[in-house]
């Protein structure tokens, strides 16, 4: 048996990042990890069955990495985030693409992109 895979993203600025991940998106924090204070966070998020990891930490990852995150709806979840006004990430309508799906994509404080997807009306996306 294979498990889920759990991503590891960069992060630089740990207010914005959990003023992205916390407060805009809705993740809770699973747990914190510092090996003493002052150095690197490295940070567990959930919200439902999607789990990220967010590492300070040189060498964990890369920033810029790309994450699709399978949502029941997709138009829905657009919309609510809409409804939170946050200033640096206001993610507009789903779009439709050639593969079936209704996605959006937003970008992390450090560049990691996040793209939310849904199947379309009357398809199965991978």
């Amino acid at each position: 048996m294979i498990g889920t895979p759990i991503p590891i993203l960069r992060s630089f600025d740990e207010a914005r990042t959990r003023a992205f991940y916390l407060d805009l998106l809705g993740f809770e924090t699973m747990f914190e990890h510092r090996f003493e204070p002052g150095l690197p966070l490295y940070l567990g998020v959930r919200r439902d069955d999607c789990v990220l990891h967010l590492s300070e930490h040189h060498g964990d990852c890369a920033p810029g990495a790309a994450v699709r995150v399978p949502v029941d709806d997709v138009v829905g979840f657009a919309a609510a985030l809409r409804a939170r006004h946050d200033g640096n990430a206001r993610p507009g309508e789903p779009r439709q693409t050639p593969w079936g799906t209704l996605e959006i994509t937003l970008t992390d404080p450090a560049s990691n992109r996040l793209t939310f997807y849904s199947p379309a009306s009357g398809t199965e996306a991978a």
